[in-house]
């Protein structure tokens, strides 16, 4: 069985309110940020982030607050800490990026982070939901009755705190399920025939840098594989560069 780490769970919600058919969010960037929130092993107070406008939330986070929390990023990684997300290689940090201008910064984080869903990846060639991983191992789910799309919008009309709680809830199963797994030796989910998928974990998280150069898995079985490149396209030049 894999050895648990110090993590710190990370999540971000974004403030652009999209039309319902959209697909793909990167097509409609910049996107903003609205709010953020983390957990760290063992600690129970969280860590969240937003913009200031007086008292209340803004409306988006500036390039200022968000260069701010991504310096915080840093200094838990070293502290020794592994920063840990569910598709923040491919989207979180992508974002990040763009709203901090601090592009290098986010792409040294992001490499050296555990990316849960990008390790799955890597290692079975398709993703898996945070929400059906949660199910997997019988916990506690995403917030009911709020999705990544309703996110903006509420947080537009000043249901901030319904959002943040949202956000948290993400960042809290992503830890839950990183230390589940890790004790389990295996990541469960859900499967979309309701039946129960596993991964070994025996040498525990990868993280990004490592899942990397795990050889590629057999996708010919699939329409349209997801990529390594999907995930990685938006990092700077030579960043991948041993």
């Amino acid at each position: 069985m894999g050895t648990t780490r110090n993590y710190v769970a990370f999540d971000i919600e974004t403030a652009k309110v999209l039309p319902e058919s959209v697909t793909d969010l990167m097509d409609h960037r910049p996107l903003g940020i609205a709010c953020a929130a983390a957990v760290v092993s063992g600690q129970e107070e969280p860590f969240v982030w937003h913009g200031a406008n007086g008292g209340e939330p803004a409306a988006q986070m500036s390039p200022a607050e968000v260069r701010a929390m991504i310096e915080q990023f840093a200094a838990w990684a070293d502290q020794g800490y592994t920063l840990l997300s569910w598709n923040g290689l491919g989207f979180d940090f992508n974002v990040l990026a763009e709203e901090s201008g601090l592009a290098e910064e986010c792409a040294r984080i992001a490499l050296g982070h555990v990316d849960m869903m990008f390790h799955v990846v890597c290692e079975l060639g398709y993703p898996v939901g945070l929400g059906k991983a949660a199910e997997g191992f019988g916990l506690p789910g995403k917030c009911g009755g709020i999705t990544g799309y309703d996110a903006p919008i509420m947080w537009a009309q000043g249901r901030c705190a319904d959002v943040l709680e949202y956000n948290l809830q993400d960042a809290r199963l992503a830890l839950a399920i990183a230390h589940e797994a890790e004790r389990r030796g295996e990541l469960l989910w859900i499967t979309r025939r309701g039946t129960t998928g596993r991964m070994p974990l025996g040498k525990g998280w990868r993280s990004v840098e490592e899942a990397l150069q795990t050889p590629l898995p057999d996708t010919s079985w699939m329409s349209d594989p997801p990529t390594r490149e999907d995930f990685t396209s938006w990092l700077p030049s030579g960043s991948l560069m041993a």
